[in-house]
């Protein structure tokens, strides 16, 4: 009678939300399986019973058990009712998994209310390490969005959304032989959370960066106003793809397909739709750095192999680019506003009767390893190279992102920080366009006084910023300006001890250090609030590879090599214009990217920076790291900026010279360095007193310009 029931709920069930059974099943075979899944629904547990192809027990929290509905719904399979409170509860699952039965469990322990994991707990973790059992992760994607959900007003809901059960593959996770008990839970802990967050991210769909739009246009609705710009007015989702298709059309005419296309705007509404209408088309969009000068801007387009610049005139009379503009060699400028105006009546046509109905067909086939941006390195060493990143490399970094801090559709995101600069694109602008993140985009990062005020006045929960950014925003922020947002996170440099100070004292805000890269799309470790350890840049994304080379002179660290789904096609060159040439490293082979970073990773994951390669200084045999005498001179003189670099000497080698906003003293460096145990070699020989130090555009310190400075000193 059971398996009658099953069977006919199973048909029922099937017809219903037309269940999908993905991954390696095969992993449910082998013996001591302990299968783990995510937490969405009151359903979660009747769909893994119905669909999954072994007969589990369930282990369920006695509260649940006594529930009238949920008893009846739970006779239709084995179950072990526990109590994670009592001592005996742990046993009780070790004696179940140890007698071979396939036991199904969640790590969560709760329903997620943040569409996010939600906390892994100590007891199932410590089960899969003390029976050695087989871990089969399983995702269960669809039922957020049911009525049975405990997301209201968060997600949209629907009586019957598909779901979606992907079968990972499986792991196991080793008894630590740490001294402490509780010690070795909280490693086995770690290691559950980890195997959860690459469960997510592993599943992820495959598709590219228009099909993505479209696909959160699907679930949150046309109607649905999320993203709003410096003209306070809030675009929904309706109106994005109605200015999507229309400016991907206008597109098709600036170039062939796969041709890489010039974009020079700041943070508004319209260059998002001009990104993604470019991308439905097969044109590359190339994020033009409008800040970094005539002669940058020149190599990015000769390296690219750009033909066309869309820009606005508005925006070069607001911004006094014409000096720019008119520096452009070889170069056709195409102005949004003329390009408006041949928008004849069929193309209008097209687009209301065809493009806006059946946005998937209209626009053209891609591949998800096709190219989707281009985006140009700083240049704070040297000239810019392009950096070509295909719609996987944009999405998996959205995907791993997403696996590991809880963005939804409650938060919204303020985000200044150009779209020319891959923090800002990825995190600042396609991450929340693509999950129905609310965003409020401000052209920029550089009005102080203003940007305070509009994060109290618009309610923002998250920020983005550079420590450069987000100690000039505290220094004109009132008290309570602050006093919605949910996560701060700092990227793109070296997060300031006396910026986090200020933070945590004046607006009692942990800001969650992160660490990437143009070439990875561009994040590849952050801190969360699951895994925070203060002084590093957090543990390494789901799905990224590291490999360590060895510096000589530098002991407990090693240069970064990495490998992962996130990491660029390959580098466009001045030297070669348009050829692509793809990531390679001379120790770790093809495909992997060496970073250039020396850092250090610890046992628990961690990854600590101590510093670029370039930014080492040989004196006198030494090496000696360029960061630590920056930390040096912010200790002697907090509140101020500094910035170091080396020239050459003929006596050690090479020189440290300094320059800081601070007046300081030799002897007030000594004392510094003396607290934070930096060498004495590290107290640079020469320091440069200036009114501010040269920044890029993206808030990096220009050691470019510092180098031609203390060369000229």
């Amino acid at each position: 009678m059971k398996k009658i029931l099953k069977g006919l709920l199973r048909q029922v069930f099937q017809l219903l939300f037309r269940v999908r059974i993905e991954g390696d099943e095969q992993a449910l075979a082998a013996e001591r399986v302990l299968i783990v899944a995510n937490h969405q629904s009151f359903l979660d547990g009747l769909f893994l019973g119905l669909f999954l192809p072994v007969d589990p027990v369930f282990v369920v929290h006695t509260g649940v058990a006594n529930n009238f509905l949920f008893r009846q719904i739970l006779r239709l399979t084995e179950y072990l009712a526990v109590d994670p409170s009592l001592p005996m509860a742990t046993k009780q699952i070790v004696k179940l998994v140890s007698s071979g039965r396939p036991v199904v469990i969640f790590p969560e322990g709760r329903i997620t209310v943040t569409g996010s994991l939600m906390k892994v707990y100590e007891g199932p973790s410590f089960v899969a390490a003390k029976t050695g059992a087989t871990v089969v992760p399983v995702r269960i994607d669809g039922l957020l969005r049911s009525y049975f959900s405990r997301v209201a007003g968060i997600y949209p809901r629907t009586f019957f959304p598909r779901v979606t059960l992907s079968v990972q593959p499986s792991r196991t996770i080793p008894l630590t032989d740490a001294a402490k008990p509780r010690q070795r839970r909280k490693l086995a802990a770690a290691a559950m959370r980890k195997i959860m967050q690459e469960m997510l991210f592993a599943s992820r769909p495959r598709q590219t960066v228009f099909q993505a739009f479209l696909e959160a246009l699907s679930i949150f609705g046309r109607r649905t106003r999320f993203v709003e710009d410096k003209n306070q007015i809030e675009y929904s989702y309706g109106e994005l793809l109605k200015s999507i298709m229309a400016l991907g059309r206008i597109g098709t005419r600036l170039g062939g397909k796969g041709e890489v296309v010039g974009v020079l705007l700041p943070n508004v509404a319209t260059t998002i739709n001009l990104f993604l209408g470019l991308n439905a088309f097969g044109r590359v969009p190339a994020m033009l750095n409008y800040t970094a000068g005539a002669e940058s801007l020149h190599s990015a387009c000769v390296a690219a192999g750009i033909r066309t610049v869309v820009t606005s005139r508005a925006f070069v009379q607001q911004a006094r680019l014409e000096g720019l503009i008119g520096a452009l060699e070889n170069v056709n400028v195409a102005y949004l506003e003329d390009l408006r105006r041949h928008f004849g009546v069929v193309d209008k046509l097209w687009l209301v009767l065809w493009a806006i109905r059946f946005p998937g067909l209209a626009a053209a086939e891609i591949g998800e390893n096709q190219p989707a941006a281009v985006l140009f390195t700083s240049g704070s060493e040297g000239r810019p190279k392009g950096v070509v990143l295909s719609h996987r490399a944009l999405l998996a970094n959205v995907a791993q992102i997403r696996s590991v801090i809880d963005f939804s559709p409650a938060d919204k995101i303020f985000n200044a920080l150009p779209i020319f600069h891959a923090f800002g694109l990825t995190a600042g602008a396609l991450l929340p366009v693509l999950t129905g993140t609310r965003l409020f985009l401000y052209p920029s990062p550089l009005h102080h006084r203003v940007i305070p005020n509009l994060i109290y006045d618009r309610n923002c929960t998250v920020l983005f910023g550079t420590s450069t950014f987000l100690g000039n925003y505290a220094r004109f922020a009132e008290d309570y300006d602050f006093r919605s947002l949910r996560y701060v996170i700092s990227g793109a440099e070296r997060l300031s001890d006396d910026v986090r100070r200020t933070w945590m004292d004046r607006f009692g805000i942990r800001i969650l250090e992160g660490y990437g890269a143009t070439e990875t799309a561009p994040v590849i470790a952050v801190n969360t609030p699951m895994a925070n350890e203060a002084g590093s840049v957090g543990q390494l994304l789901p799905g990224i590879e590291a490999h360590l080379e060895p510096v000589p002179g530098i002991e407990n660290g090693g240069r970064l090599h990495l490998r992962g789904p996130n990491l660029m096609l390959g580098y466009l060159r001045f030297e070669q214009p348009g050829v692509v040439q793809p990531p390679r490293s001379d120790t770790a082979g093809p495909g992997w990217h060496d970073t250039g970073d020396v850092v250090e990773i610890d046992a628990a994951g961690f990854v600590f920076i101590k510093g670029r390669v370039k930014r080492f200084a040989k004196v006198a045999g030494e090496m000696v790291s360029l960061e630590v005498v920056e930390k040096i001179a912010a200790t002697a003189g907090p509140g101020c900026m500094h910035a170091a670099t080396a020239i050459a000497d003929p006596q050690r080698g090479e020189s440290i010279v300094l320059f800081t906003t601070a007046p300081l003293a030799r002897d007030a460096l000594l004392k510094a360095a003396k607290e934070v145990g930096a060498p004495e070699l590290a107290i640079p020989r020469k320091i440069v007193a200036v009114e501010q130090i040269p920044l890029l555009g993206t808030g990096k310190t220009d050691y470019v310009a510092l180098k031609k400075l203390a060369e000229a000193a």
